[in-house]
């Protein structure tokens, strides 16, 4: 059969496996004897570009039918064979764990630690500070946040959970400064 448009100048030019083409090709061809014979309704446009710097086509069309047609029938002879069960998945991955948006400022008095946790309650946040690290967990979320060891109170940590922002305060040590006698 013959269609309006030359199928060998489209795809000249492009490397397809051959039975892609000849199957593509078919499909067209049955489309036009489809619209011809006013078993499928509506028209198509073939449009070649070629321009500096671009080139190839532009297939629009619309079709419509008295009877359903499958869209992905063309496909069909690529299509994989749908698994009988789901593969398993272990429930580790299912969970969608992720890491939260941290930002940490040094101040003269303490390191604040501000996470970004939209949308979490503040039941479901647990914060543990250990010596070197502060780490904030709960259902949908981890992270855990490197601090310096040194000069740092872990015994007077204070955290707040407002909007959606959990605010860490670590304060420092006081250095205790004494005068020295000089000699």
């Amino acid at each position: 059969m013959k269609t309006f448009f030359n199928f060998d100048e489209i795809f000249g030019d492009l490397w397809f496996p051959k039975e892609f083409t000849e199957d593509t090709k078919q499909v067209f061809e049955e489309i036009q004897k489809m619209i011809n014979s006013g078993k499928l309704k509506g028209k198509w446009d073939i449009e070649k570009i070629d321009e500096p710097g671009r080139k190839g086509y532009i297939a629009r069309g619309q079709f419509w039918s008295d009877r359903p047609i499958d869209p992905f029938d063309p496909l069909r002879p690529w299509r994989r064979p749908t698994p009988q069960r789901r593969f398993p998945i272990a429930r580790e991955t299912e969970k969608e764990i992720r890491e939260p948006l941290t930002d940490v400022f040094e101040k003269d008095e303490a390191l604040k630690i501000y996470v970004e946790l939209p949308g979490e309650e503040k039941e479901s946040i647990e914060l543990n500070v250990t010596e070197g690290e502060v780490e904030v967990k709960g259902r949908k979320f981890h992270k855990t946040i490197e601090i310096p060891t040194a000069d740092i109170d872990i015994e007077k940590v204070s955290s707040g959970y407002k909007n959606g922002v959990l605010e860490i305060t670590v304060p420092k040590k006081k250095k205790d400064a004494r005068k020295v006698d000089i000699e």
